[in-house]
């Protein structure tokens, strides 16, 4: 780790329409938020921390710690633009990415479309090579025949190798040897094994994860290597830390050997914050509503913890269908994500009705009211339209908007062919987008078991704000937390994420015979693995660890996670984690099944620093509120007219003040929009509360 030079942190959160940057010092706050460049990340990147260095009054050197997160990654694999990639596995085996699960996600649906393998297969290679599911050698690796794949892949031009071989989960010793004979010609390539990036049963899982690992590695090696060249040149002297999609941070050595762990780094960071206000605020059940300008985010939050999970599915073919996506066996914390963001696009139909994403506007051209060419009538538009955006000071007066354009778009696109005036199609397009979250809110709390409206929403993200109120009537919820800066709210979550590193290594053990020799021995090498990259980050910094295994019945087709003590095991433990499964089988089917065999599948250890334990602070007493700053035009859809509400501006806001709904709080990152059904006051904290009003 570099030697820190400063001891202000930033965070950077690179989104698909918005950069986003904060800075904290001596307890203050500074933030920007500048558009994306999609073609070279790296420049809204510096221009974004140029802009909250100069508004902080800072120079690089006094930065002491960057955290950095981006969705590179994820719109590489989505618009398939990562490198030219070849996967080699075992003889036999080439077709695994195409036979998959051999289900149909839809079986009805006879024009289903099965998401393609990023790697073809004109591009998968087989060589002799056997491993027992034990680790025994059946068939030793036949290096001649690698060598010749050499050629073929050149002719092909080939940039980046993975390397997937039966049960290389339990030895990766002939993984590693064909490593090293392509490393020695070919070192221009980069290689993934899969018995390094996700050491697993169930080949297919392993074989995509490590063709998406291999697939964008070249492109993430490359921005990242730059962007940090790029920070040192303008003097940065700090750490560098990647936000991972299991909501901890990981060094950038360890982001260019596994860039497959930062695809859903942006939304974690909203996790963590979520996590963070639900603590401070003292609510245990929360649902992070994070909407942005490209995308929607959902995650539940139950006793101060968000829901984690070790697969995610990514560029889904049909929305919400489990199974449509590729699959990537990685620590992630748990959401539902869709295409509804800012400037996610309306339009018509084949049925003649309101259909909003996935497509997105982006960055560039925008919006239509961005005035930088878009015709498309998007989400924003729509508020723009409804007056909910006040154009002047959007996005704190950078980036200017067109009403106008925005009117003439939803007429065009929309208002036209449905016989509706602009207003009228503006306001269908914000109740259809708000349907589709509040729709995906329900599955994802439904396949849980949980109670959507048990809940309260926590805010943020660019869009998060205005749609907050009718998401919340629409799943009837009566509470909504929007934390300070909540349009940068991914940003400040990352400065809020401990270092962490999760291993995670399959080895098949029955209850019956365990081996706690053999059981130890796994556990402490994987317990020098992650210390290894968390003590890089984190020095000598107090760290706590966890450790699981995953287990089911014999013969079943899943596990269940049941928690492992944090010692040495004995043999007498094999007892205790049968007690222990027996527990947690029950609470999740209602049910054992006596004397049946247990075995363990998979065991996982993560090692992080520690969190900081938050105590709610209590409600402050009311004062005044002072006059609007002023009053704004906003369309309701009962009288089909625009009534003037008023808006406030929330630096105005101290803790202890109210404002009546229907209103309008602006800030130079988002607004918030109070709808007549609630009420705002501001909390100690600072957050803006709207309570549902009788």
């Amino acid at each position: 780790m570099a030697e820190a030079q400063g001891t202000a942190r930033l965070a950077v959160d690179v989104g698909g329409t918005f950069t986003d940057v904060v800075i904290e010092k001596d307890g203050n706050r500074t933030t920007a938020k500048v558009l994306t460049t999609s073609h070279a990340p790296e420049e809204g990147v510096l221009d974004g921390v140029d802009a909250a260095l100069k508004s902080a009054g800072l120079v690089m050197a006094d930065i002491g710690i960057l955290i950095h997160g981006t969705t590179l990654a994820t719109n590489a694999i989505i618009e398939r633009k990562g490198a030219v990639t070849a996967l080699i596995t075992t003889e036999g085996f080439r077709d695994v990415l195409d036979i998959a699960y051999e289900t149909r996600y839809d079986q009805y649906d006879i024009f289903l479309d099965k998401i393609a393998p990023l790697v073809p297969r004109y591009l998968r290679f087989s060589v002799p090579e056997r491993l027992s599911v034990s680790g025994a050698e059946l068939k030793p690796l036949d290096e001649a025949a690698v060598e010749s794949l050499l050629p073929k892949l050149d002719a092909e031009g080939v940039a980046s190798v993975a390397i997937g071989f039966l049960h290389s989960y339990v030895d990766g010793s002939h993984e590693q040897r064909v490593r090293e004979i392509i490393s020695a010609k070919r070192p221009d390539w980069t290689v993934t094994l899969s018995s390094e990036v996700c050491p697993e049963i169930r080949e297919y899982e392993r074989f995509t994860t490590a063709t998406a690992n291999a697939y964008v590695q070249p492109l993430m090696g490359r921005y990242l290597t730059k962007l940090n060249a790029e920070l040192e040149t303008r003097g940065f002297r700090g750490a560098l830390f990647m936000m991972t999609s299991g909501g901890g941070l990981t060094t950038l050595e360890t982001a260019v050997r596994f860039p497959i762990r930062l695809v859903e780094s942006g939304p974690a960071g909203g996790a963590i914050l979520a996590t963070g206000v639900a603590r401070a605020t003292g609510v245990a059940k929360a649902l992070s509503f994070d909407m942005g300008g490209t995308t929607a985010k959902i995650c539940l939050i139950e006793d101060y913890t968000p829901e984690a999970g070790r697969s995610f599915e990514v560029d889904r073919q049909a929305r919400f269908q489990k199974g449509s996506g590729l699959p990537l066996r990685i620590p992630v914390i748990e959401m539902v994500e869709i295409g509804a963001g800012g400037g996610s696009i309306a339009s018509i139909d084949s049925l003649q009705q309101i259909a909003v994403g996935p497509r997105s506007a982006g960055s560039n051209p925008g919006p239509a009211c961005y005035g930088r060419g878009g015709t498309a009538p998007t989400v924003t538009d729509g508020d723009v339209t409804l007056g909910r955006i006040d154009p002047v000071s959007f996005a704190g007066g950078k980036v200017p908007l067109y009403p106008d354009k925005s009117l003439a778009a939803l007429e065009t696109n929309i208002g036209g062919p449905l016989g509706l005036s602009g207003e009228l199609a503006g306001y269908g397009v914000i109740e259809m987008v708000d349907e589709n979250m509040a729709n995906a809110a329900r599955v994802h709390s439904i396949e849980r078991g949980k109670v959507i409206a048990d809940h309260t929403i926590i805010a943020f993200g660019g869009a998060a704000p205005l749609h907050a109120s009718r998401l919340a009537e629409k799943l009837a919820i009566d509470r909504i937390i929007v934390p300070t800066n909540a349009g940068v709210g991914s940003a400040v979550g990352f400065l809020r994420a401990p270092i962490a590193y999760e291993v995670v290594r399959s080895r098949y053990m029955p209850l019956r015979d365990f081996d706690a020799g053999q059981a130890n021995a796994l556990l402490d090498a994987m317990q020098d693995e992650a210390l290894g990259v968390v003590r890089s980050g984190a020095g000598d910094a107090a760290l706590t660890e966890k450790r699981i295994a995953f287990m089911r019945y014999m013969g079943q087709g899943h596990e269940i996670v049941v928690p492992l003590p944090n010692r040495t095991l004995t043999v007498d433990d094999a007892a205790m984690l049968k007690q222990i499964y027996d527990r947690e089988y029950e609470v999740l089917y209602g049910r054992t099944i006596p004397d049946a065999d247990i075995e363990v599948l998979t065991w996982a250890m993560t090692i992080s620093t520690g969190e900081a334990e938050q105590a709610p602070v209590a409600d402050p007493p009311d004062i005044d509120t002072p006059p609007p700053s002023g009053r704004r035009p906003v369309f309701d859809p009962v009288t089909q007219s625009f009534a003037e509400i008023a808006q406030y501006r929330r630096d105005d806001l101290l803790p202890g003040m109210r404002v009546a709904g229907p209103a309008i709080i602006a800030e130079d990152e988002t607004s918030t929009f109070v709808s007549a059904s609630f009420n705002a006051r501001i909390d100690a904290s600072g957050f803006i509360v709207m309570e549902r009003s009788a």
